[in-house]
């Protein structure tokens, strides 16, 4: 008796153990390839949780507390939140964290736009200008502020010298009032716009040249050609660089720390600042973990600001 293949369309007993068969092949895959992503991301995921994720459930948990490392801990509610609201130090921190942010941020975003578009070209040392002005990056800002702190003293300092020169007074460098808070404005732009501008020039990079050949073509101005091309093209990295960069500066510590201590009298106090002269000065550390809170808000809120405003101009471009 002739042997009989069986209708293409019929599901015979052996074609569907075949088929559990590869199915369980391919089941046993993606749960090899998960397993083998997720030992990859452990040692990432185990030190977030130890250094990032642990502090910040225990500043929380602190912040409900009278916490002190001499030994107070009593639980007292939302009485360190409600005390924010009548601390004239919280008050002063806040307005200028929010003054030195306001600067800091756009400032540095639209210098490292400008020097992104001016190093995107063929100009000669190309390379060397992408590296002199990415260094200050990878150097310490602890280090890199005491030097400016030599280079803006008004008895030492070349950068007041050449002021006098210019005609303009430079008052008592970080020990004036009315120019701390610039001084150190100045060195966080100074710091940061090395890293934006990389992301700007990735972001440059990857607009198609044909784009601009178009428009060449079309008679469109250098200005035209950024308003309605480069512009609107850079928008995802536009709001990338201004959420990182309003989060760097609301966070504003190293070089204030070094430059003034948040002096002079106060002024260049922020709240990281506060966080530290009350959790390992006066040793308030429920008190402390409040301000770290009210500070994590801060963020989150501006952030989603942005985000949302950003988006919003995407969809009219």
């Amino acid at each position: 008796m002739a042997h009989r293949e069986p209708a293409p369309g019929l599901v015979t007993p052996r074609r569907r153990a075949a088929g559990t068969r590869v199915q369980h092949r391919h089941t046993a895959e993606r749960r090899r390839r998960t397993l083998t992503a997720y030992a990859f991301m452990a040692p990432s995921l185990v030190i977030l949780g130890v250094f990032v994720v642990y502090p910040m459930v225990e500043a929380l948990r602190i912040s409900f507390r009278d916490y002190s490392v001499l030994g107070a801990d009593k639980f007292i509610g939302l009485d360190n939140y409600r005390q924010l609201l009548h601390d004239g130090d919280f008050s002063n921190a806040l307005g200028n964290t929010l003054v030195y942010a306001a600067i800091t941020t756009p400032a540095s975003v639209g210098l490292a736009l400008l020097l992104a578009l001016l190093l995107n070209g063929s100009i000669p040392l190309r390379g060397f200008f992408r590296s002199a002005i990415f260094l200050p990056v990878v150097v310490s800002l602890a280090i890199a502020a005491i030097a400016w702190a030599f280079l803006v003293d008004p008895d030492i300092g070349v950068i007041p010298y050449w002021l006098d020169k210019l005609g303009i007074d430079s008052g008592n460098g970080l020990r004036s009032p009315g120019w701390a808070m610039l001084w150190v404005i100045v060195v966080g732009v100074w710091k940061n716009v090395g890293f934006y501008m990389v992301m700007y020039l990735a972001g440059l990079q990857s607009i198609p040249k044909e784009f601009y050949e178009a428009a060449a073509t079309d008679g469109a101005t250098m200005w035209q050609r950024f308003r309605n091309i480069t512009w609107p093209l850079l928008s995802n990295t536009t709001m990338f660089v201004f959420v990182i960069a309003a989060i760097a500066a609301l966070q504003a510590f190293d070089q204030i720390f070094v430059m003034t201590h948040g002096g002079p009298f106060f002024q260049t106090e922020t709240l990281v600042m506060l966080v530290y002269r009350k959790g390992f000065q006066e040793f308030q550390m429920g008190y402390a973990a409040a301000i770290s809170w009210a500070l994590v808000l801060l963020v989150f809120v501006l952030s989603l600001i942005q985000i949302r405003f950003f988006n919003k101009r995407q969809v009219t471009y």
